[in-house]
């Protein structure tokens, strides 16, 4: 058998650490060989697929992907207190998920309280609250 094939199969019957040990040592970050890097990617959506959010977090340190697969799969579960924290870190795509998130909450007082205490000047940041306020017709 194949060892995409032993993968598949692992993903099947969730058997995470066979699937993440085959995917891992073949997968390379920013690689030329499109197919690696095509692999690296699959490793990020293992990780998530296992609730390995700690792995992924300490892979999003020094890997772009990691950090924007955790954070969208931070915004997807609705994690807004874990977007918050990685947003206090600097993690601007973290601000922008939870931004994004809490303003499709309705919750849009929050999302405008986050912007200006995280990131005053961040532009876009305002602009996704500003956007949404005129979207939902100023009601939010």
């Amino acid at each position: 058998m194949e060892w995409r094939e032993q993968v598949q199969t692992a993903e099947q019957i969730s058997d995470w650490d066979a699937a993440i040990s085959l995917v891992s040592a073949r997968a390379e970050c920013y690689s030329a060989d499109f197919h690696a890097h095509g692999i690296h990617l699959w490793h990020m959506d293992l990780l998530v697929r296992a609730e390995r959010f700690d792995q992924l977090t300490e892979l999003a340190l020094t890997d772009v992907h990691a950090r924007r697969r955790l954070n969208r799969s931070l915004h997807e579960r609705g994690m807004d207190t874990a977007l918050r924290h990685r947003a206090e870190a600097g993690d601007r795509g973290a601000l922008y998920h939870l931004v994004e998130l809490l303003c499709g909450q309705g919750k849009l007082h929050e999302a405008n309280e986050a912007v200006e205490c995280l990131a005053p000047e961040n532009e876009y940041a305002r602009r996704l609250v500003a956007d949404f306020r005129t979207a939902s017709g100023g009601t939010r």
